[in-house]
């Protein structure tokens, strides 16, 4: 086989990249309240908090819990396409590559989830990323329908058993809420013991999030089909064409998905109480995929105008090395918030983390622009593209770049 020249070697697609830096930001505001103390976003009624405290949290439950996330995975299934491109180029198979790939995703995942944080995503994407390789030869329409089929069957299900707890009383909510109170205690003090204890801890609320994971795979499955759709109409490289539609999805989602994480941050974090708590997080939930369509689309269009290429030549270099961020991330927050550092889990108010993630990120963009003028790879994107091409990456690897 010849050798490829530069002008076969494709460029990366600049939108996927400033859309991962995007939504990096919007992941880290809930995983910082998350991983903050035990009250995170409402779970459970704090009754310490402030009135800005809980206009921060609404704010989060508004416009990012729910959407961020969805975005990733939109951009996952999206990418399966470019690495299926890179594999043919590189005359190989692309199923080893992707296979040892989410291997790699499942070690970083259970590594994350066990010493960082238990509400890791890099699990359930290295284990539903097996569905989306044997899907990888569908037809694009085939893909939207699975993916519109599996969405609607899972919002009927979900509302239904969310109507159902709107059956419960007052007092029913608030003794189920003081049963999880009683062990908050605990948890903070392991958080705030030693390494030991912060480990002991992340295992200890693994289950649930198993079942947190298990419940939302619905969705990122949906995602992951939805940008597999888009990924083989190579949507994102020629999004100047669809202009029109995208001002459609942007007007449609906002419509559909901002009343319903308006309902939600309102049960969640404000005054409906905790009996619509549960209800108006399914409600939240169900529509979350809208207003993450809106704002795929707003930033694609945004991205076509001057400030907007401004906006996404700033996020870009983040969104290269959107894995290394994402991790360390987490360990930023485990050095603040946990016994490995600060130990100030529980300490410090939802007002007060928004503002410190917002200015980590800030400083994460500049480590990333730096980084990615020099290097190709992050280095966690390096390791794991080692282990997807079972060798050392070279040069002559460049069009991989385009993942």
């Amino acid at each position: 086989m010849a050798a490829h020249t530069e002008r076969d070697r494709p460029t990366r697609i600049p939108e996927v990249d400033a859309l991962r830096g995007f939504a990096l930001v919007g992941i880290f505001l809930v995983n910082a309240l998350m991983m903050a103390g035990p009250y995170g976003l409402g779970a459970i009624t704090d009754p310490d908090a402030s009135a800005l405290d809980r206009i921060v949290e609404g704010i989060v439950q508004t416009f990012a819990v729910g959407k961020f996330y969805l975005m990733f995975s939109f951009l996952f299934g999206y990418s399966l396409t470019l690495q299926l491109a890179s594999a043919e180029r590189a005359g190989t198979s692309a199923v080893p590559r992707l296979l040892r790939r989410s291997l790699g995703l499942l070690v970083l995942g259970v590594l994350h989830a066990v010493l960082l944080y238990t509400g890791d995503i890099l699990t359930t994407y290295a284990v539903l990323g097996l569905i989306l390789i044997a899907a990888r030869n569908c037809t694009p329409g085939a893909a939207l329908r699975a993916a519109r089929i599996l969405y609607g069957c899972l919002s009927a299900f979900l509302l239904l058993v969310g109507l159902g707890t709107l059956l419960t009383s007052d007092a029913e909510t608030a003794e189920a809420d003081a049963e999880l109170a009683e062990g908050l205690p605990g948890l903070v003090a392991d958080y705030r013991g030693d390494a030991l204890s912060v480990v002991r801890a992340n295992l200890g609320q693994l289950p649930d999030q198993f079942l947190a994971a298990l419940l939302m795979s619905g969705f990122v499955m949906t995602a992951f089909l939805v940008g597999l759709h888009c990924g083989k109409q190579r949507l994102l490289a020629d999004t100047g064409s669809h202009r029109t539609r995208m001002r459609r999805i942007c007007v449609i989602g906002a419509v559909v998905g901002l009343p319903g994480s308006l309902f939600m941050a309102l049960a969640v974090s404000g005054p409906l109480g905790p009996r619509w708590s549960l209800f108006a997080q399914v409600v939240g939930t169900v529509t979350a995929p809208a207003l993450t369509a809106a704002y795929v689309c707003g930033m694609l269009l945004l991205m076509k105008t001057a400030r907007g290429a401004r906006i996404a030549a700033l996020l870009a270099p983040a969104g290269r090395m959107a894995l290394t961020n994402y991790l360390s991330q987490s360990l930023a927050m485990a050095l603040v918030f946990t016994a490995y550092g600060l130990a100030l889990y529980d300490r410090l108010s939802p007002a007060v983390v928004i503002p410190g993630a917002l200015a980590l990120y800030a400083i994460q963009l500049k480590i990333s622009s730096h980084l990615m003028a020099r290097q190709r790879y992050g280095p966690v994107e390096w390791l794991l593209r080692t282990i997807t091409l079972a060798r050392l990456p070279h040069d002559h690897d460049r069009s991989a770049a385009t993942r």
